[in-house]
């Protein structure tokens, strides 16, 4: 910045800006354009805080160096912090309080009776525009905040809901009873489980009714809920389309629909019930749709479902958690149980999560840590609910077992305070690893990700790689006498790697890597093209045949 063309412009908005805190406003508007929606919620905090600025009419060339000193920093939330620590006398952190995003005061006091203080990015960017009516597009990994970013808004817009009732609406109202006007959609019955308790949180002074309902369990204590009236469902697809058919939910008056890990919810195979269930909710209403990622089935869905979505994408789709150590161990599958069990004996750790890729798989790998004496319980979509409920109890208990899951508990399911998390089986989709390992180093907490890797996953991992753009660390299994082989570039036949000797031929043959390029002993040689003749050898079974049947026709003729 020019020392006289930042006087001119500065003097231009000083006098123009008719208060103080405006004048703030308009100059970094003017010389900070990218960062001005990050910093007029700071200034609506500053001033409910009863800190004013210290410039004035007679101050500006306060507010001059001010801009000067914030421009040298390279970052736009730095000069934004250094602006405010000059002008304000402290140093004030981006971060927006929940006062700023406009919610009503029996959310507030619900949210600090519940000791929530600072939104989260998702928040922050998702509550304004769902306040203002809008249909949205949300993408953040779990554990951000997006429940607390869709039903928060979703209270305060029932509460104030600017729709005249109808004749019958009026007499509902007198009769005290309740139609739906808010459909939430979740994949698995503990993640609308979650969302209830969270609604029960935020909403404990709105007056609002809420009920969840979700297969596994009998339906009658459900269908009792939804006779008393109520004006925000949860609900699994499944469960609703079997209410909905048997004429005990009817949702004409949805005014709210919202989808919760929508990418979720496509891949278990829901996309035709989701059509179903949007076929019977009105057109006009507002959509919002979360999701941890987004592949392009969501995009056309959203196209389809949502008119001029506002999207938020706070963290990108690959992106891994920044506290969590990542390693990998190179193991073949039968070594796998052992290493598995060794590990846990010999590590210190508080809940541990280890991921099967399928259910049977899952209750094995818990026999196994059972029989060596390690105490493991297994979750998965077999388990009734009344056991899954169970399970979920005794690890949160104080002396939680190994939780041995399939990838239904990568995401919804509340753990708190898990310290490593073992991928005994790699997953077959990418994105699936970042959900499994973001179930630790939550909170500001570390945590540790280990995963096994046979011969037949290295794909898998390179994959991930792939993804995440982050090559994961290799690092020795506990109990290995050999140590693991780094991973190179794959060497075409008869070429060596400069510098090497013969000792890393004899080490790869020990993990099986690089067989195929290496010659079997003479005997084991099969002599090249002898299938194929028509007419065999002496030593082939078919070529005996023939060669005798030959031999024998000759002397007959002879």
């Amino acid at each position: 910045m020019h020392d006289a063309s930042c006087s001119f412009n500065f003097e231009i908005v000083a006098i123009w800006a008719p208060r103080p805190a405006r004048r703030l406003t308009w100059a970094v508007r003017f010389f900070f354009p990218t960062v001005t929606d990050s910093l007029a919620p700071e200034l609506h905090c500053c001033r409910s805080a009863g800190r004013m600025p210290v410039f004035g009419s007679c101050r500006r060339q306060a507010m001059y160096s001010a801009l000067i000193t914030a421009s040298s920093h390279p970052s736009p939330g730095g000069r934004i912090s250094l602006l405010l620590d000059h002008l304000f006398h402290e140093s004030i952190a981006i971060s927006m309080k929940f006062e700023a995003l406009s919610l009503c005061s029996p959310l507030l006091r619900s949210l600090l009776e519940a000791g929530y203080d600072e939104a989260t990015p998702i928040q922050e960017k998702a509550i304004p525009q769902v306040l203002k009516g809008r249909d949205l597009v949300g993408c953040a990994q779990t554990g951000t905040g997006k429940t607390a970013a869709f039903s928060l808004p979703t209270l305060q817009r029932l509460m104030i809901s600017s729709k005249a009732p109808t004749g019958a609406a009026r007499r509902r109202q007198r009769s005290g009873r309740r139609v739906i006007r808010s459909l939430i959609l979740s994949p698995t019955r503990e993640l609308a489980g979650q969302i209830g308790d969270s609604l029960a949180t935020y909403g404990r002074h709105t007056g609002l009714r809420h009920s969840v309902i979700y297969g596994g369990v009998r339906q009658g204590p459900q269908v009792r809920a939804l006779q008393a009236g109520i004006d925000i469902l949860v609900a699994t697809p499944g469960r609703l389309l079997d209410l909905i058919g048997q004429g005990f939910i009817e949702l004409g008056s949805v005014e709210i629909l919202i989808l919760d890990e929508a990418d979720q919810m496509l891949d278990m195979g829901f996309i035709h019930d989701l059509r179903k269930i949007v076929a019977k909710v009105p057109e006009k209403r507002q959509t919002l749709m979360f999701s941890a990622t987004m592949p392009k089935a969501i995009r056309e869905l959203a196209s389809q479902w949502l008119r001029r979505p506002f999207e938020v994408n706070v963290a990108p789709i690959a992106s891994t958690p920044d506290l969590v150590s990542q390693a990998v161990y190179f193991v073949q599958r039968n070594q796998k149980a052992a290493t598995l069990s060794r590990f846990l004996r010999e590590t210190r750790r508080s809940k541990t999560l280890v991921f099967s890729r399928t259910k049977r798989g899952a209750d094995k790998i818990a026999r196994l840590l059972q029989r060596d004496g390690i105490r493991a319980i297994a979750i998965h979509g077999n388990k009734s609910q009344a056991r899954r409920t169970a399970v979920m109890d005794e690890f949160n208990s104080p002396r939680p077992p190994v939780l041995v899951a399939t990838d239904l508990a990568a995401r919804g399911l509340d753990f708190t305070d898990v310290s490593h998390v073992i991928n005994y089986d790699l997953p077959d989709v990418p994105e699936t690893y970042v959900h499994r390992i973001g179930r630790t180093a939550r909170a500001g907490n570390s945590g540790k990700a280990i995963s096994f890797c046979d011969s037949d996953e290295r794909r898998l991992l390179r994959m991930i790689e792939k993804l995440t753009g982050l090559a994961v660390p290799v690092e020795k299994a506990p109990g290995a006498s050999n140590e693991q082989r780094p991973r190179t570039g794959t060497l075409k036949s008869g070429q060596k790697k400069t510098g090497t000797t013969d000792a890393s031929n004899t080490e790869a043959s020990q993990h099986g890597i690089g067989q195929g390029n290496q010659q079997r002993p003479a005997k084991h040689r099969p002599r090249h093209g002898s299938h194929r003749r028509r007419g065999g050898s002496p030593g082939s079974t078919n070529g005996t045949k023939r060669w005798r049947f030959a031999k024998a026709s000759s002397a007959k003729r002879k």
